[in-house]
């Protein structure tokens, strides 16, 4: 693979990956919004708090860093869109080195992190409560978050590979 095609494929891999996390915010909170009250306040009692804020405070912790209540807040900010990019990363490449279609690529990289971040690491880590802690509703908001994650990453990167072809 030349040297450009790997500079593009990242590109569209990063630029991908931001735009199918900002696509996957408002449908995760629009569908939070649509659950049920009972599901809603089960999930807060079990939460420790936001993964990305205990993720970030840990990570710190870990290599003896001190950080303000403003760098622990643009720490927590910056993580999910970290996340992102590397599932757009990912995406890419499954497009390119095992040659997938955009769609299988796209649902392959948001299942990726939906299985492997939010119902593995995040509840091993200790970023939230186990999984059967928390309801359902829980569990299908991510998916679908993830599933509307993949299309647009996928579509953007999509559109930017394109033009380099």
């Amino acid at each position: 693979m030349r040297t450009r095609e790997l500079v593009s494929g990242a590109a569209a891999g990063v630029v991908g990956g931001y735009v199918g996390t900002k696509v996957m915010n408002p449908v995760t909170t629009k569908l939070y919004e649509l659950a049920p009250e009972a599901d809603k306040a089960r999930e807060k009692a079990v939460s420790p708090g936001s993964p990305y804020r205990i993720g970030a405070q840990k990570a710190a912790d870990l290599i003896g860093v001190k950080l303000t209540e403003g760098q622990l807040n643009a720490a927590a900010a910056a993580a999910p869109y970290a996340v992102g990019i590397t599932g757009g990363l990912l995406y890419v490449g499954l497009r390119r080195l095992l040659h997938l279609n955009p769609v299988v690529a796209g649902l392959a990289s948001a299942m990726v992190l939906f299985l492997v971040v939010d119902e593995g690491l995040t509840p091993v880590l200790g970023l939230s409560a186990p999984d059967r802690a928390y309801p359902l509703s829980t569990h299908l908001r991510g998916f679908l978050g993830h599933l509307a994650y993949g299309a647009a990453a996928a579509a953007t990167a999509e559109i930017l590979m394109s033009d380099r072809r």
